[in-house]
C-alpha cells in the first residue's frame, strides 16, 4: 500500500480521544459529569492535539448500565445536560477542527424504552416482534432461574454480566432476550421495521451534523433461526458461539451502509469481539471503517474466564497484535487501543504502574502511535492514570463487576474475600471510569460535590495542570506523538514488519512506506536490555523522531545500544 495505490481517508489519519462524559468534568455539582463539563474543556482536547472525540452515551437513561441502556435514542439525559448543550458541543468541536462520533447503541435499548414498555403490554402489541420473546420450557431437575409455572428459560444462553441471557415477564408468561443486564433486551433485527426505525435514528443524528459512528457490540445483533442451545464450551459465554457474527449480520450491516452511512462522510468503527482477520475483512466489505478487536486483552483471562487472572509474556503480546497488523495490512483498517470504559487502564495492565509509571506509560503512548491503524486515547491515558486501589466492594459502581462477585461467590471461586478483591482491582470497569485528574483540589477538581464514583488517590501527583507545567510529563510526551503521527505520513500508511517476535524483552518493527522507512524499539521490561538491530537496518542512518528518555547522546545511525527500564525510541531511517 504505496504511493499512488494509498487509500486516503480522513480517519486513518486522526488520533481518536475517547470521553466518558460521566467521569470526565462537572460543572453543576452533582458528581457527575456534564456536557457543559466537556464544553468547557474543549481547549484542553484542542491543545492534545487530537482530532476526533468519541462520546459514550449521553441518550436518556435509566442508568442500569451507564448510558449503555437507552430509553430514547433522540433525547439527551438531563443528567448530562440539554440539547443545546450538545449542540454547543459539536459546534465547538467543528469550530477546532475536531470531528464528533456518537456511541450507537442498537443491539439492545432500555426496558425503559417506550418500544419495550409497548411490548411487554400483550402478546399481539404492535411493538412485540421489536424484541426476543419465547416461551419458557418444561424441564425435570433441580435449580433455576424458572418461571411460576415451573419452566425454565427458552435455551441455555448466558448473559455477559452473569446468569442467564433470560428474563421472566410475568405480564404475559414470557422470556426476553437479554444478552447483557435484564434492563437490557435485546432487539429483534429481524423484523425490517426495527431495522428501519435505527436507520431512520442515525440520519437524524448525521443531519445534526455528527461525523460517524462507534457502533456497540455492532457484530451480535443477528440470532440465527430457533435460538438452538449451545455446546461450544469454549465460547466466551454460553450461546456467543450463536450469537456473535450471525447469520445475517452482513446483510444488516450492508443494508444499514447502503441506506444511511454512504450518503455521509461518517466514519464507522465496530465493536467485535470474537472475529478473525478474515471476518473482519468481510465486515470491512460490509462498509465498516475498521473494527475494535480484542484478542490481545484475553491474553490475561485465568482459567474461569474474565474474572480470573492469569499471565502472559511479551511475545504472546506481540503475536496478538501482529497478527491484525499483518491480517488487515492491505485490506481492512485496524483501530489501535489498548484500554476504553470497558477495560483495565492501559498502564496497569500493560505497563509499570509503580517506579516506571512515566516511563511505560510513554513507551505505551509510542507504541499506540506507530502501530498501523488510528489511535484510540482513552481519557487519562496521555496522564498515565491508573487502575483504582480497591479496598472494598462498597467503591465498585459497575453492574457488570457487582454481578459477577455476586455469581463467583455463589459458585464458591474464591478462596477468600482477599483474592476476590485482587481480581476486582485488575479486571473491573470502574479501573478506567474514576474521575479525570484535573489538579490537586479536592476531588482532584472534577467537581465540587461528592463524585459518583471515587476518585484514585494518586490524582495528587497524576494530574493535568502539574503534567502541563512539567515539560518531561506523560502529557508533553503524548502530545508530541499525536504530532509526530500527523507529520510523517509513514507511521500512517506504512506497512508493519516485526523482528524478534520470541524476544521476552524488546519489540521491535519498522514501517515502510516507498523510500521512507521508521524503525520503533521497545524495552518492555523494567530492566536495562541490550538492543542489537535488525540486519536490515543496523549502521543505517537515522534521525532519533521520539524517545522517551531525555539523556541520550546524539544519534544519528542504527547501533547496539542498552535500551533502559521501558525506554522506547522511534527512528528515521535515511
Amino acid at each position: 500500500m504505496t504511493g499512488p495505490d494509498i487509500d486516503r481517508q480522513w480517519w486513518k489519519e486522526a488520533v481518536i480521544y475517547q470521553v466518558y462524559p460521566r467521569s470526565f468534568n462537572d460543572t453543576d455539582g452533582n458528581g457527575v459529569g456534564d456536557l457543559p463539563g466537556v464544553v468547557e474543556k474543549m481547549d484542553y482536547l484542542d491543545d492534545l492535539g487530537v482530532d476526533v472525540v468519541w462520546l459514550n452515551p449521553v441518550y436518556e437513561s435509566p442508568g442500569a448500565d451507564n448510558g449503555y441502556d437507552i430509553a430514547d435514542y433522540r433525547a439527551i439525559d438531563d443528567e448530562f445536560g440539554s440539547m443545546s448543550d450538545w449542540e454547543e458541543l459539536l459546534e465547538g468541536l467543528h469550530d477546532r477542527d475536531i470531528k464528533l462520533i456518537m456511541d450507537l447503541v442498537v443491539n439492545h435499548t432500555s426496558d425503559e424504552h417506550e418500544w419495550f414498555q409497548e411490548s411487554r403490554k400483550s402478546k399481539d402489541n404492535e411493538y412485540r416482534d421489536y424484541y426476543i420473546w419465547r416461551e419458557g420450557r418444561k424441564v425435570d431437575r433441580e435449580g433455576g432461574p424458572y418461571g411460576p409455572s415451573g419452566e425454565a428459560p427458552p435455551n441455555n444462553w448466558e448473559s455477559f454480566f452473569g446468569g442467564p441471557a433470560w428474563s421472566y415477564d410475568e405480564e404475559t408468561g414470557e422470556w426476553y432476550l437479554h444478552i447483557f443486564d435484564q434492563k437490557q433486551p435485546d432487539l429483534n433485527w429481524e423484523n425490517p421495521a426495527v431495522r428501519e426505525e435505527i436507520y431512520d435514528m442515525m440520519e437524524w443524528w448525521l443531519e445534526k451534523g455528527i461525523d460517524g459512528f462507534r457502533m456497540d457490540v455492532i457484530n451480535l445483533l443477528s440470532k440465527p433461526e430457533g435460538l438452538p442451545d449451545s455446546d461450544d464450551e469454549d465460547a466466551l459465554v454460553v450461546g456467543a458461539d450463536h450469537f456473535m457474527n450471525g447469520p445475517h449480520i452482513h446483510d444488516y450491516l450492508s443494508e444499514m451502509h447502503e441506506k444511511v452511512i454512504e450518503k455521509y462522510d461518517a466514519v464507522t468503527v465496530g465493536e467485535m469481539a470474537a472475529i478473525d482477520a478474515e471476518q473482519a475483512r468481510s465486515y470491512a466489505e460490509d462498509g465498516m471503517s475498521m473494527a475494535f478487536t480484542f484478542d490481545h486483552l484475553r491474553l490475561d483471562f485465568g482459567p474461569n474466564g474474565r474474572w480470573s487472572h492469569g499471565t502472559f509474556g511479551l511475545p504472546e503480546l506481540k503475536r496478538a497484535m501482529s497478527y491484525w497488523q499483518e491480517g488487515l495490512g492491505d485490506q481492512g483498517w485496524n483501530a489501535i487501543f489498548f484500554g476504553n470504559h470497558d477495560e483495565p487502564r492501559i498502564l496497569s495492565r500493560f505497563g509499570n504502574d509503580g517506579v516506571y509509571r512515566a516511563e511505560s506509560a510513554k513507551l505505551l503512548g509510542t507504541l499506540l502511535m506507530t502501530l498501523q491503524g488510528t489511535p484510540y486515547v482513552f481519557q487519562g491515558d496521555e496522564l498515565g492514570m491508573t487502575n483504582y486501589p480497591f479496598e472494598s466492594l462498597d467503591e465498585v459502581r459497575d453492574v457488570d463487576t457487582l454481578k459477577n462477585v455476586r455469581l463467583a461467590r455463589e459458585d464458591g471461586r474464591f478462596s477468600d474475600e482477599a483474592e476476590l478483591l485482587d481480581v476486582v482491582r485488575r479486571r473491573s470497569r470502574d479501573n478506567a471510569r474514576t474521575p479525570m485528574q484535573w489538579n490537586t483540589d479536592e476531588y482532584a477538581g472534577f467537581t465540587d460535590g461528592e463524585p459518583w464514583i471515587p476518585v484514585n488517590p494518586n490524582y495528587e501527583v497524576v494530574n493535568v495542570e502539574a503534567e502541563r507545567d512539567d515539560y518531561d510529563s506523560v502529557w508533553h510526551y503524548y502530545r508530541g506523538l499525536v504530532d509526530l503521527r500527523h507529520d510523517c505520513e509513514v507511521l500512517v500508511y506504512g506497512d508493519y514488519d516485526l523482528f524478534f517476535p520470541d524476544h521476552d524483552d524488546l519489540w521491535v518493527f519498522t514501517r515502510t512506506l516507498g523510500d521512507e522507512q521508521a524503525l520503533v524499539a521497545l524495552n518492555v521490561s523494567d530492566t536495562s536490555t541490550q538492543f542489537e538491530p535488525p540486519a536490515s537496518v543496523a549502521g543505517a542512518d537515522a534521525d532519533l523522531l521520539a524517545a522517551n528518555y531525555d539523556d541520550i547522546d546524539d544519534v544519528d545511525s542504527v547501533d547496539p545500544t542498552d535500551l533502559q527500564p521501558w525506554e522506547a525510541r522511534v527512528y528515521k531511517l535515511a
